[in-house]
Order: C-alpha cells, then sequence, then structure tokens
C-alpha cells in the first residue's frame, strides 16, 4: 500500500481542521513522509499565523520537497546530539535518493469555516452540496495544455499521456528525477510541487465532502460519488463504513480489467456538521431532498466503465496556480470526462462546520 492519508479536527488551539489524501507511486516513502509533516509545515507557519493560509499552503508543499533533499545536511549538523534528539529528523537522510513520489489534495477548514483545499497531482475532493456535487480541484494531467508547455519548458516532453513517457501526473511531491532542471525554480519544473488552490466558504447547504485518490475517480464521476456516499447517509450507515462500501464497490471483480479497480484507494469523508450533532447532521440529510441534477445512476459495477473509449474531449477547468473565483467553482464541470454529459451547475456558497 503507497497511499497515507491525514486527518486532524483541530489542530493545537487554531481552531483549524486539515485532512489530506496522498497517493504514492514508485514506493510509499515519500507518500508515509508527507501524511506526517505537511499538517506542521502549513499549520505551525508564520504564513498561516498572520492569515496568509495560501501561501502557509504553497510553501508547505513546497517544503517537504526541500526537507526531502536537504536531509543529509539536516544530519550533519545534528550528528553530534544524543540520539534521543535527532530521533525527528534521523528520518529525513534516508530521502535523499529517493526516488518515489505522491499526490497531495488537501482541505485546511479555517475556524472561521473557510475551506481551502490544495492539490498537486490527480487526487480530488469534491463538495456536495444539497446532493450536487461541486468540484474543488483538478486533475493534474501531462496532456494539459498549461502542464504540456511547463514540462516541455523544462527540458521534458509528453509521451503516452505521461511525463517523459514515465509519470502519469504532472504535479507531485518527490519524484525528484523530473525536477532536475538547475536554471529553473521549483514552480516551473517539468514535474512541480506548485499547487492549485481552491477557497470556498462553507454554507448550511454544504453537506460533506470527499477526498480520495485516483483509484475511486477512475471508477465514478464525481456526482456519482456524492450520490453514493449521501445515499448511504441518509440510511444511517457510520461514514468508516461509507469509505470501505464506496471502495468495495470500486474493486475489479478480476485483476484483469486493464488496471481499473485495481488501484491502490485511499478516501475522507468529512461531514460538515453546522453546530449540529452527528445524529441531527443524518436526520437533516435524510429529509432534505437533493436538487434534481444530483439525482444520476450508480452503476452495478463502477471499474467496469474503465473501459469506455478515452478519445472523448476532456473537460475541467483550465490548470492555473491561483485560487479560484466563486464563480467559477459554481461553473466547474464535473472532471471525470466519460461518465457524465453534463455537470450541473450548484450553488456554492459559505456556512458552517
Amino acid at each position: 500500500m503507497e497511499d497515507a492519508h491525514t486527518h486532524i479536527l483541530q489542530y493545537k488551539e487554531t481552531g483549524a481542521a486539515f485532512f489530506a489524501v496522498f497517493d504514492g507511486h514508485g514506493g510509499a516513502n515519500v507518500a508515509k513522509y508527507s501524511s506526517e509533516k505537511l499538517f506542521e509545515n502549513v499549520l505551525d507557519s508564520d504564513d498561516f499565523k498572520e492569515g496568509q493560509i495560501e501561501n502557509a499552503l504553497r510553501k508547505g508543499f513546497f517544503k517537504i520537497d526541500s526537507d526531502l533533499r536537504e536531509g543529509d545536511d539536516k544530519r550533519k549538523k545534528t550528528r553530534t546530539l544524543k540520539c534521543a534528539c535527532i530521533n525527528l529528523r534521523i528520518i529525513d537522510p534516508f530521502f535523499k535518493n529517493e526516488t518515489s513520489g505522491c499526490t497531495a489534495i488537501v482541505a485546511l477548514l479555517t475556524k472561521d469555516n473557510e475551506l481551502y483545499v490544495s492539490n498537486a497531482g490527480d487526487s480530488r475532493a469534491i463538495i456536495c452540496t444539497q446532493g450536487l456535487a461541486i468540484a474543488l480541484s483538478e486533475d493534474h494531467k501531462p496532456g494539459n495544455p498549461k502542464e504540456t508547455e511547463r514540462i516541455t519548458n523544462a527540458g521534458g516532453h509528453v509521451e503516452f499521456g505521461r511525463v517523459n513517457g514515465n509519470l502519469a501526473l504532472s504535479r507531485a511531491l518527490g519524484d525528484f528525477e523530473f525536477k532536475g532542471a538547475k536554471h529553473l525554480p521549483a514552480e516551473e519544473q517539468a514535474v512541480t510541487a506548485d499547487p492549485d488552490i481552491t477557497v470556498h466558504k462553507l454554507t448550511p447547504k454544504d453537506e460533506f465532502m470527499v477526498l480520495a485518490c485516483d483509484g475511486i475517480w477512475d471508477c465514478l464521476s464525481n456526482q456519482q460519488v456524492a450520490t453514493f456516499v449521501r445515499k448511504h447517509v441518509t440510511e444511517g450507515v457510520p461514514l468508516k463504513e461509507i469509505c470501505e462500501r464506496l471502495m468495495d464497490s470500486c474493486l475489479a471483480k478480476e485483476t484483469g480489467s486493464g488496471g481499473i479497480g485495481c488501484d491502490n484507494m485511499t478516501v475522507e469523508i468529512v461531514a460538515f456538521l453546522n453546530g449540529q450533532s452527528s445524529e441531527s447532521w443524518y436526520e437533516k440529510i435524510k429529509s432534505t431532498e437533493p436538487v434534481p441534477k444530483a439525482n444520476v445512476p450508480l452503476p452495478s459495477n463502477p471499474s467496469s466503465q474503465g473501459d469506455e473509449p478515452t478519445n472523448k474531449k476532456q473537460r475541467g477547468m483550465q490548470s492555473e496556480s491561483r485560487q479560484y473565483s466563486v464563480n467559477e467553482l459554481q461553473n466547474a464541470p464535473d472532471l471525470t470526462a466519460s461518465l457524465v454529459d453534463e455537470e450541473p451547475k450548484g450553488e456554492v456558497k459559505g456556512g458552517g462546520a
């Protein structure tokens, strides 16, 4: 298992919650390291304390890379200290020549109910607003025009939809073999840790959020995941069990399915209680009808959908490292191209958790 995750309901005295999924590839080391360090990079930073949340997130992502690369130097500085004192740093040197990498989809909820979603890679976050799935991130694929341009400018190329014919995503933590252009800053490397960040003020209509790696999104669309989760919430199923059922529903029935339904799967479901008890939250969703366009059929075998043609027109928000406006989020299409012909335009306003 190369995935890792983080879930912190309240960090120290900040009143902030932090959730993240890291989909590892080429090994589990960078994903595990990121799950243990990224929240500290962000929430303990001066930028976060000063209310500069986006800066805190962006610098936190880049700090993962820099700390991994500089681990050997840090070890040298602490070598003379007692063993008990260097345990916090002793993991870093082993990453000096690490070849693995990972995606990072992070959701940070402030005490003021502002939701910041920071993404690098092809894991994904959605929010469910009265049954309607709204995309809060975009998959970073090498074939996206902006990604291709950066890859090419850094001396790389895109072949078979992969960076240099190898890596199937264009932003990640780690993956240092794709970050070797010494004349370019970190954000302009062929593969960069530079995250896209969206900001959303929660409203009472916002019911829950789902963060998951591509093993889920390869099988189900944004709306299908939201519908699946909401259906089970109305039936009173605990969130932990809903996660398990969601993953089970995406598992391939046999391993000869071309990889769809055979990938590692990690999913987090975050309920926005809005001051209610969990029991009241369940009851409210059960008694609230979803908006009409949120009603989509759920396939009996989601993993089989990977056999559909892949030459359909790709859709989604253009990849840009900036904050998306509320209007853009409101009109964001479903990022899974082959499953739903039209992504409903939902009401994206704010609320409480």
